[in-house]
């Protein structure tokens, strides 16, 4: 039997609520005057962590490509935030689970339940000049929300940072403190457009109180090269390594090796060719559209790294 919803704004049904984007949406929600909040993901260490923070949640642990034991909690549901994706990893098949078949199934779902709303969150890869395993599926996953008939907006993130983060920049963060020297591909002048999750919580909040529909090309609003940014995260994180350069192809030998041993990476051979890839992504007044105040890069890194009650948290993948 469905429980009866109690919130004033709605229950909100949040699909791979236990990733990054998840854990820095879920507290916002709250603190948004959402009170009936379903949080669904398959990652057990994840939903452990977030099912510990937030105990007035309803976590539930399920793997959306596989049919039975989630579908009920759309029952009743007013909105669905998806997202759910693979974003790391070797394995083909993990891609095709996690972003496709598992969205053809919460669409389907969906729909069944008669949700008024959906926010699907896609990403800056659709645009993009790389080719690998996500930035395939994630093109495949964002035609099928368009092709729903359920009232949507699409968002399309660049990089992220914020509370929780395993890989890229948290991880890189947390590498640095602990090493004396930190190692940089190349000459670092990749150009990056890193987007804080905090700001984009807000975004997709606003979203859902305003119903906004359309896809929308979601660019940090800083453009900087790589190097200068790790130079920002070492004064936010308090790091003291040493940054220097090294050849590109030393250290894509140096990740292959690391993947003999480790079989999910936080970084990759592939992460490393998008990162040099030499995309700049459009940027819309995402402010202005959103009603969203954004938050300066470098408050936004001090946030991320010295937040009394998430800092420490790290996600595994």
């Amino acid at each position: 039997m469905t429980e009866a919803n109690t919130s004033p704004r709605g229950r909100v049904v949040v699909t791979g609520a236990a990733g990054l984007v998840g854990q820095n949406l879920i507290p916002r929600l709250k603190a948004r005057g959402f009170t009936d909040i379903v949080a669904i993901d398959k990652h057990r260490a994840n939903t452990k962590i977030l099912a510990e923070l937030h105990p007035d949640v309803r976590v539930v642990e399920a793997d959306l490509s596989r049919a039975g034991g989630w579908e009920d909690t759309l029952a009743g549901a007013d909105a669905l935030i998806q997202l759910h994706a693979q974003i790391g990893g070797l394995d083909a098949a993990e891609f095709d689970a996690n972003n496709i078949r598992s969205t053809e199934r919460v669409l389907a779902a969906a729909g069944a339940a008669g949700i008024g709303y959906l926010v699907h969150i896609s990403s800056s890869v659709v645009n993009s000049a790389a080719v690998d395993l996500y930035t395939e599926t994630k093109k495949r996953q964002e035609k099928l929300v368009d092709a729903s008939p359920i009232p949507h907006v699409v968002l399309r993130p660049t990089l992220m940072f914020g509370w929780f983060d395993r890989k890229h920049i948290g991880w890189l963060a947390r590498f640095m403190r602990k090493v004396p020297v930190f190692p940089i591909p190349g000459d670092g002048k990749f150009r990056r457009q890193p987007l804080y999750a905090g700001d984009f919580c807000s975004i997709i909040m606003s979203s859902l109180e305003r119903r906004t529909t359309g896809t929308y090309d979601i660019s940090g609003l800083t453009t900087l090269d790589y190097i200068d940014m790790m130079r920002m995260v070492r004064t936010a994180a308090g790091a003291k390594a040493r940054i220097v350069t090294i050849p590109y192809g030393l250290f894509r030998r140096l990740l292959l090796t690391y993947a003999l041993v480790d079989k999910n990476p936080p970084f990759t051979a592939n992460q490393l060719a998008a990162l040099a890839t030499p995309d700049l992504f459009d940027v819309i007044d995402w402010p202005g559209i959103f009603g969203v105040t954004p938050t300066p890069l470098a408050q936004a890194f001090h946030e991320t790294f010295n937040d009394p009650r998430f800092a420490s948290v790290a996600l595994d993948f």
